[in-house]
């Protein structure tokens, strides 16, 4: 299974992935990076691993139908993509970058969904008094986190939690479970509808 990292983040995640791809433990292949500043984190985690990036920089009034046409793209030239694994990626995808890839984008959201879902997961479960919350892997359609749910994982959350403490123990989620179902498709444990 090949697959294209899209991300506007630090590269947190994706240096975990980054480091089971290395050790062994994920055997699908990382074709490359897609982000939207050269600047990133992210960019820097890939070019040091020897992942090619590729920078698909938004351009002042650039309506998001063209820039996503751009992102689709950046994506094809990497060759044969079977996944796009979005990891911190800031930028709502329209509906017809969906369905282009339909079924075969894979996000990870800060909350135990469909509880939190939008740009605010870590502080909406605090602010509504919640003991529990997590992380969610899911496939990406036309909504705000409201695709298929692949995994979740629960945390709890206790009293003297700040946002910061909180985001940590779900990062540790998402960095032990993204490389996972990435392996879980590349063995066929979990299927998407592949249309290459």
């Amino acid at each position: 299974m090949n697959f294209v990292v899209l991300s506007s983040s630090r590269g947190t995640t994706f240096q975990a992935v980054i480091d089971r791809i290395a050790d062994g433990t994920l055997t699908a292949k990382c074709a490359g990076l897609v982000t939207d500043r050269a600047d990133r984190g992210c960019a820097d985690k890939a070019r040091a691993a020897g992942i090619p990036v590729m920078v698909v920089e938004r351009e002042k009034g650039e309506d998001r139908e063209a820039y996503n046409q751009r992102l689709d793209a950046a994506i094809r030239s990497f060759g044969r993509v079977d996944v796009i694994a979005a990891l911190g990626w800031m930028w709502i995808l329209t509906p017809w970058f969906v369905h282009v890839w339909k079924g075969r984008i894979i996000n990870v959201h800060p909350a135990l969904l469909p509880k939190f879902p939008g740009a605010h997961g870590i502080e909406d479960a605090m602010a509504a008094g919640e003991t529990e919350t997590g992380m969610t892997i899911h496939i990406i359609d036309e909504g705000v986190d409201t695709g298929p749910i692949l995994v979740q994982k629960s945390c709890s959350i206790s009293r003297d939690d700040t946002i910061d403490s909180l985001k940590e123990r779900i990062q540790e989620l998402e960095k032990e479970w993204y490389p996972k179902v990435l392996q879980m498709l590349e063995e066929g444990e979990i299927a998407v509808p592949y249309e290459t």
